[in-house]
């Protein structure tokens, strides 16, 4: 046990990252199932309590402790391929990607937690807003971004294009997140774009 764990009082952003630190390497060495606030707190050289003054539960601190460690900062970028369908394709797999190195037992767990979903009912309302906006849903303002490009290769005529069918591409891989609780392959993404988008697309063309 070093020195610091045996007797200096560490406070504020010093007692954070030590105890951010120990959730990230018992999320990497014992897995999401078996971690506990208290396995954390012994790895951290502090007591549970310390950790329930600022989460709630193991699945907030190992959220944040996936912010601090692994989470990149997703870039909004628009993919400009050339065609339609492998803008959207190269855009929906940017979005996964980060998910997959997380695991599936971590993203099973963290879904599972009553508190992760009371957070996703609570968000429920917050989601139908901005459906109806759709200028400030990033992800959704992305796909008409890569439509309007399609639009200017002569691919597509997007007043044509109702927001449901603009956001079908996104609301399917959201779909497929939470029906298997694991990330979503890339053939899962081709099956979105080739069988579903790209005809539906093309149809009403």
């Amino acid at each position: 046990m070093d020195k610091q764990k045996k007797g200096t009082r560490r406070r504020g952003e010093v007692l954070e990252e030590a105890i951010l630190q120990a959730a990230w390497e018992e999320l990497s060495e014992t897995g999401y199932t078996h971690m506990t606030m208290e396995s954390i707190a012994t790895r951290a050289g502090t007591n549970k309590s310390v950790l329930y003054r600022r989460w709630s539960d193991k699945s907030e601190l190992v959220i944040a402790a996936l912010r601090k460690y692994y989470f990149p900062k997703i870039k909004n970028e628009i993919p400009d391929t050339g065609n339609l369908r492998n803008d959207v394709y190269a855009y929906l797999h940017a979005r996964v990607e980060p998910l997959k190195t997380i695991g599936t037992e971590t993203i099973r767990g963290l879904i599972m937690e009553p508190v992760i979903w009371r957070r996703i009912i609570a968000s429920i309302p917050q989601i139908i807003e901005r459906r109806s906006h759709n200028k400030h849903n990033k992800m959704e303002a992305a796909i008409t971004a890569i439509l309007k490009n399609a639009e200017l290769r002569g691919e597509v005529c997007l007043e044509k294009l109702s927001p449901r069918i603009i956001s079908l591409p996104l609301d399917l891989l959201q779909y497929e997140l939470i029906k298997k609780l694991e990330p979503v392959s890339d053939e899962a993404i081709a099956e979105i774009v080739d069988d579903i988008f790209m005809p539906l697309i093309h149809s009403i063309q």
